[in-house]
């Protein structure tokens, strides 16, 4: 069974079926039933055109449920509606699906879980299992999702801004049990830079590649953290860099900048780096200034304030972190490498300590917790 056929199709299939007319919560319903029925039949009988053959399935079930709740009149347009055999049209809807399940009345988690489903192809459980929540939870979130965007237009345009921070938040979900959605918004990613030519599309791609490629270095055997200093650059990906680096050279050409570009750029400077120590700091804050033009957000701003520390001394990178409040989020963690790197221990390891009570996850508060016994234990001699 192709797997990876059926989730490519799905968006497609069920772009037609909306474009048909169907609710989308019901299209969205009738294109699952679909592709069950591909997975107990395709591996005896596979069908000469799967795409047809989905249309085809999804359409008939649309039409069953229909009857089922629906006016004999409205039933009677539906059936005339049916399309008659053959090829399908090569019409690719996957950009619009984005638009809609990226709709701004969708709250970010939704919109995460609607677009898995809906562009993704995955199953309500490979959703649950990615986001550690039971399935019946995800299958709630799922159907209110849905139900809230079954009114909306087709054809309404869409807000690229939304569907990029949908696939971000996708791309900074990581990866847990049989999912792994870091390669699964490359993939949804990759997909609407071939449906869209947009240079903050292209940006985001080369932003996912450029940190994709260092993966397999940022945790230990014993899945503690390994921060970017000391990951092993041999084992980085050169060529998801090279890669990015060249997606982000083309959009960077179009004179048209965006946050995403800005990111990316600031990865490709870290990721060209041969060691830590040669990593071009000046040039990176350069395009945190960008940034914060861009997006004036304090998490790029505490961010910026790392790379001035570096760039300039970490008295530098105190005085500009002294510029936000200590509400950041990783603030404490921020000011905690400032000071060590300023000599400061005693402030470094009460500040590393407090950083990790604050911390989001448990292996970001074990690596802290590490940090402050490190500092204490040199404080006392041992």
């Amino acid at each position: 069974m192709d797997e990876a056929l059926l989730r490519s199709l799905t968006p497609s299939v069920l772009a037609i079926l909306v474009r048909r007319g169907a609710d989308f919560a019901a299209a969205e319903d009738a294109v699952q039933d679909a592709l069950v029925e591909a997975v107990r039949v395709w591996p005896a009988d596979a069908p000469r055109d799967p795409k047809g053959w989905l249309v085809t399935v999804a359409w008939r079930r649309f039409l069953d449920a229909t009857r089922a709740d629906t006016a004999r009149r409205r039933r009677e347009d539906l059936v005339d509606e049916e399309p008659a055999p053959g090829p399908t049209p090569a019409v690719d809807d996957t950009l619009q699906l984005y638009f809609l399940c990226a709709h701004p009345s969708l709250t970010p988690s939704s919109a995460v879980a609607l677009t898995l489903r809906a562009v993704g192809g995955l199953t309500t459980r490979q959703i649950a299992q990615a986001y550690l929540v039971p399935e019946a939870t995800m299958a709630q979130r799922i159907s209110r999702a849905k139900r809230t965007v079954s009114g909306v237009r087709f054809d309404r345009p869409g807000d690229v801004a939304t569907v990029l921070r949908v696939l971000y938040l996708v791309f900074n979900e990581g990866y847990s049990g049989e999912v792994d959605l870091a390669a699964e918004a490359i993939r949804l990613t990759r997909q609407l830079a071939a449906a869209i030519d947009h240079p903050e599309v292209s940006g985001l791609l080369a932003l996912m590649l450029l940190h994709h490629a260092r993966r397999a270095t940022r945790t230990a055997p014993d899945g503690s953290l390994v921060p970017l200093a000391e990951q092993d650059r041999g084992r980085w990906d050169t060529e998801l860099i090279a890669e990015g680096v060249e997606i982000l050279q083309a959009a960077l050409a179009r004179d048209r900048l965006g946050e995403y570009q800005a990111q990316a750029a600031i990865a490709a400077l870290h990721a060209d780096a041969p060691t830590a120590e040669e990593t071009d700091w000046v040039q990176i804050v350069e395009w945190y200034d960008e940034l914060t033009r861009l997006t004036d957000s304090p998490v790029v701003r505490l961010n910026r304030a790392v790379a001035v520390g570096e760039a300039d001394g970490p008295r530098a990178g105190l005085a500009a972190l002294a510029e936000l409040s200590d509400s950041v989020p990783r603030h404490a963690a921020v000011a905690a490498y400032l000071h060590e790197r300023d000599g400061d221990l005693a402030t470094a390891a009460r500040l590393y300590a407090e950083a990790a009570d604050k911390a989001p996850n448990l292996a970001e508060r074990a690596h802290l917790t590490r940090q402050a016994a490190r500092l204490n234990a040199r404080r006392s001699g041992r």
